[in-house]
């Protein structure tokens, strides 16, 4: 009996072909103009906008700073004559597409080997008017890191008696590293949008199936099942399991697109390497059950094809807004971290991105995994409840 109403499941899926085109090809545009839109967004381009350096001082300190800068930002262009106008024309005097100018005052090296802060700022970056607010704090934070690094060894070698180091000595004070994770992954946008839109799409079955219910109910299909002695719980998991079919397909797919199609199109792939397959698997399958189980209770709630086409989308897109789908959690203010943490789909991107970023185990996304079929059940234990007292009346 079951087998027979998921045939029939698959069979109504086949036959609407929007509603299918809507759960693989929505997603699928959304991550890849998300990446492709956003591909700067985690990575501000600071190491690589054109500059000039006006260097006043030619002190010891200044040399090595310059060197430092030069290793991990290119070479400087030519600084022009009358740089702050062809910095403010961006075209204009010779400098064309020239970002920022760095100064060096007279008395830089004295101020970076000297134990006191000095009196005066003896570096400055100046910005062309249109650069973005993120980037220019990207540059200046690593301008700071770098004084930082070039003052401390000039003082180590002041008064500690240390022997002069070269420029790519500086480094070796410092080292940074991710804490876990598969080995040189970094957060980006394609990292962040395919679990994301991932999501999205898998919660997106909620308008077919409740529209597919809806058709159901007229047409008296539930009504002759039910007078044929066909359980409601039967019923109900008929309507579950082809989705959740459908939805690891559609995981499957989106997966592909950022592994495969994101590089073609010029964006950044998606990297799998390293990843535990079965904490990938458990997170998919938590989500999905999630999702249909959700799709299922507000199908049994609506009652026309236009509460279908609404109620549902409207409540994916509101759980989306504030989950960290469209705008990730880290850049939310605090009140909105908080709500955001209610969603389902923040439950899941944080699942996806533990596995996908973070190289989590099964035991790592437990937690999310747990809370997500907890959510499912409760939803199924709802569809069922409702099913059978509202969807045949």
């Amino acid at each position: 009996m079951l087998a027979a109403l998921i045939r029939k499941e698959f069979l109504a899926l086949s036959r609407d072909l929007h509603g299918l085109g809507a759960l693989f090809l929505m997603p699928l545009v959304f991550i890849v103009v998300m990446s492709l839109a956003l591909k700067n967004a985690y990575n501000p381009p600071a190491d690589t906008l054109a500059y000039a350096i006006a260097q006043h001082d030619d002190g010891p300190a200044a040399t090595r700073f310059v060197e430092r800068w030069q290793e991990e930002h290119g070479t400087p262009r030519p600084l022009p004559a009358d740089w702050r106008v062809a910095l403010s024309s961006q075209g204009g005097q010779g400098a064309p597409n020239l970002k920022y100018v760095l100064v060096l005052e007279a008395g830089f090296s004295d101020a970076l080997s000297a134990p006191q802060a000095p009196s005066a700022p003896p570096l400055r970056l100046v910005v062309e008017p249109g650069m973005d607010g993120g980037v220019q704090r990207v540059t200046a934070a690593q301008l700071s890191a770098l004084v930082g690094e070039v003052r401390a060894l000039f003082l180590m070698e002041r008064f500690m008696g240390l022997a002069p180091a070269g420029a790519a000595d500086i480094g070796r004070f410092i080292a940074s590293e991710r804490s876990g994770g598969p080995q040189g992954l970094r957060l980006s946008a394609v990292q962040h949008n395919v679990p994301a839109w991932l999501i999205f799409g898998m919660f997106f079955v909620v308008a077919a199936m409740a529209n597919l219910l809806v058709q159901e109910r007229s047409d008296g299909t539930l009504a002759r099942l039910s007078a044929l002695g066909v359980p409601d719980g039967v019923q109900v998991a008929a309507k579950a399991i082809p989705y959740f079919i459908v939805n690891g397909v559609q995981a499957a797919l989106m997966l592909a697109v950022g592994v495969w199609l994101m590089p073609l199109l010029g964006g950044d792939g998606l990297s799998l390497a390293g990843i535990d397959p079965l904490a990938l698997l458990l997170v998919l399958a938590a989500i999905s059950a999630a999702a249909v189980g959700l799709a299922l209770c507000v199908a049994c709630l609506v009652r026309s094809h236009a509460q279908a086409n609404a109620i549902g989308p409207v409540i994916n897109i509101l759980m989306a807004a504030v989950g960290g789908i469209m705008v990730p959690t880290f850049i939310m203010p605090a009140a909105m971290q908080r709500v955001a943490a209610l969603s389902p789909m923040n439950w899941a991107l944080d699942g996806l991105v533990g596995v996908l970023v973070r190289g989590g185990g099964p035991a790592q996304v437990l937690p999310q995994a747990a809370i997500l079929f907890a959510f499912a059940a409760a939803m199924l234990a709802a569809a069922r409840l409702l099913f059978s007292r509202k969807t045949l009346s």
